[in-house]
């Protein structure tokens, strides 16, 4: 029998049944899960995928593959944008747009006070809108230049070094939004006062 924790698939889906088993045990009062509750949780696993990857591209494969090219000698960067970028890509765009669909489903009812930024919905409305700004980027800016980079979409030279650059940036202005995002998604749920 194959050990399910050698498969990423396989581990993922047993977190998400352990997870629902909890969601059905009998709880204490005012402690019961509610459709609400199975919305913030969503949303908070999607969002750790989406933002992990985000800092991952920032702090670590943007700046190894920077010294890896510069590394005359070194083996360069093939292998990750090959294998590995293409993989994360693939995890980030689609957790971005699964972390926005969860959090609409978290505001429910409040969807439309938050993204008019209504009074009791600031806080929320101004997270809301930043990962709103997050994702078009990740879909608009993002995935179209970086299958320039990777080689999915013909592209010359100068035309790679152009999306490279555009595709940085973009990642950087997100990874600069993440910060104050999670300050207001947090905020707002924990009911802090700014």
């Amino acid at each position: 029998m194959k050990n399910p924790l050698d498969s990423v698939g396989l581990t993922v889906t047993l977190g998400v049944v352990f997870a629902i088993v909890i969601m059905l045990l009998p709880m204490t009062p005012g402690g019961d899960f509610s459709h609400l509750s199975l919305a913030r949780w969503a949303h908070i696993v999607v969002g750790i995928f989406w933002i992990g990857l985000l800092y991952y591209f920032n702090v670590a494969q943007t700046p190894a593959l920077a010294a890896a090219n510069a590394d005359k000698g070194g083996p360069g960067g093939a292998g990750i944008l090959k294998y590995v970028a293409p993989r994360a890509l693939l995890w980030f765009r689609w957790t971005a747009l699964a972390t926005w669909i969860t959090g609409a489903w978290l505001l429910d009812v409040r969807l439309v006070d938050a993204f008019l930024l209504r009074e009791g919905s600031v806080v929320i409305g101004l997270g809301a809108w930043m990962g709103t700004i997050m994702l078009l980027n990740v879909w608009l800016l993002i995935w179209p230049n970086q299958k320039k980079v990777l080689g999915m979409v013909a592209a010359t030279d100068e035309e790679k070094a152009k999306a490279r650059r555009t595709a940085a940036l973009t990642s950087r202005v997100n990874f600069l939004l993440s910060f104050p995002m999670l300050l207001c998604m947090g905020g707002s749920a924990h009911g802090l006062p700014f």
